[in-house]
């Protein structure tokens, strides 16, 4: 017996619509699944957007107003895929009508909001989720595996970085992620906790930091009427205005198993495109793994014989590829994560159980960014001390 779920996203930009394709084709992919999907508002206060979510990806209803869509007595589900600083909110309110959530990362743009959304949730007894996606890729749930069985030994050292280029432009107008007061803080928002996340998911939680954070493009040319986002440009001479949150950060960590670690973050590092990567190292074997190589892993495994990585490519032998494609090497998408992850968020509600990682994981990484943000001010090492509000 399959349950109806019915869904309203809250906002329709670039993840807005990943996971809206992501609903429409869970049920394409994954025929056991114990849902059906019902997309039944889309809410944003642009007409273009809301238009396109009606003709293009079938919505019943759209609205300016995200409040009149959770309101809605046939939605279960609130998808809020807004800007940062909207999302506790967001998230507090849904929570109040007994709504379960999903919520792109970062639940907040601080780690204050992040762990009132969190207690909001929790209070209210609601299913939560948190846009982890990179946790879903193939061979990054193959790593969790080989960790969990031993087959790398003890884990001794682990090297996560995240380095992108969307910032990189001095040129790229200072759209709401470059504010505080529209993102929160920057990449420790952003997408550093992506980087931590998948180390919390593999070797465990992280007890001491010592962290390091810079803004290197300290002005941007301030957006035009109509024209906003990060990908658009200004011209030399344009007006422009100060970024108030930081482009880079750096750690180094100590995790509760005794493993060392470090970690490195860029919005306007010269080169690495998408480079979420990880180096997993243990006493029988190590693991690399790099989001823009996503469908392959170098794995090193001791024992007799020549030493050195072999290369593993994905394929249907691996979690979750065979829904898309079948064979080794046949790879899978970006948002094919995304339709991964939003097919075990639907599984949990249909269930009735919790789902991972949801908002206590997402409490578990600013409870880390706190302490990196006051090390980035104290200049020495800080415990991480968990932020979760009784």
């Amino acid at each position: 017996m399959t349950r109806r779920l019915g869904i309203a996203v809250i906002g329709f930009g670039w993840m807005g619509q990943a996971h809206s394709r992501g609903y429409r084709r869970t049920r394409q992919l994954f025929s056991d699944a114990a849902y059906e999907t019902d997309l039944v508002i889309c809410a944003d206060d642009a007409p273009a957007r809301r238009e396109h979510a009606e003709r293009g990806f079938g919505f019943t209803h759209t609205t300016a107003d995200w409040r009149e869509a959770i309101d809605r007595p046939d939605v279960d589900i609130v998808s809020i895929c807004a800007p940062n600083m909207l999302h506790e909110e967001i998230a507090t309110a849904a929570a109040a009508l007994g709504k379960q959530i999903f919520c792109e990362k970062p639940v907040g743009g601080t780690p204050e909001q992040t762990v009132r959304a969190e207690k909001a949730a929790r209070t209210a007894g609601v299913i939560t989720g948190v846009g982890y996606n990179y946790r879903w890729a193939p061979l990054v749930q193959y790593t969790k595996q080989l960790v969990d069985n031993g087959d790398l030994g003890e884990i001794t050292n682990y090297r996560g970085r995240f380095f992108s280029m969307y910032g990189s432009d001095p040129l790229g107008l200072l759209s709401w992620r470059f504010l505080k007061d529209g993102a929160g803080y920057g990449v420790s928002s952003d997408i550093l906790s992506h980087s931590i996340d998948l180390a919390h998911m593999l070797i465990g939680p992280i007890t001491k930091v010592v962290g390091t954070a810079e803004t290197f493009i300290k002005e941007r040319p301030l957006p035009k009427p109509g024209v906003g986002t990060h990908y658009d440009r200004g011209a030399p001479g344009d007006p422009t205005g100060e970024v108030t949150n930081e482009d880079y950060f750096g750690a180094m960590v100590v995790f509760a198993n005794g493993a060392r670690g470090t970690f490195e973050t860029s919005r306007n590092i010269i080169g690495p495109e998408s480079e979420n990567a990880f180096d997993l190292h243990g006493t029988k074997g190590a693991v690399h793994w790099n989001l823009e190589r996503m469908n392959e892993m170098e794995l090193y495994l001791g024992g007799d014989g020549p030493r050195g990585y072999r290369r593993v490519y994905s394929g249907d032998g691996f979690p979750y590829h065979g829904a898309f494609v079948a064979g080794t090497g046949n790879g899978i998408a970006y948002e094919d994560l995304v339709t991964i992850e939003d097919h075990e968020f639907l599984s949990a509600v249909a269930a009735g159980r919790q789902f991972s990682p949801g908002f206590s994981e997402a409490v578990d990484y600013v409870s880390v960014q706190a302490a990196l943000l006051k090390s980035n001010e104290s200049g020495r090492w800080e415990d991480v001390v968990s932020l979760r509000a009784d």
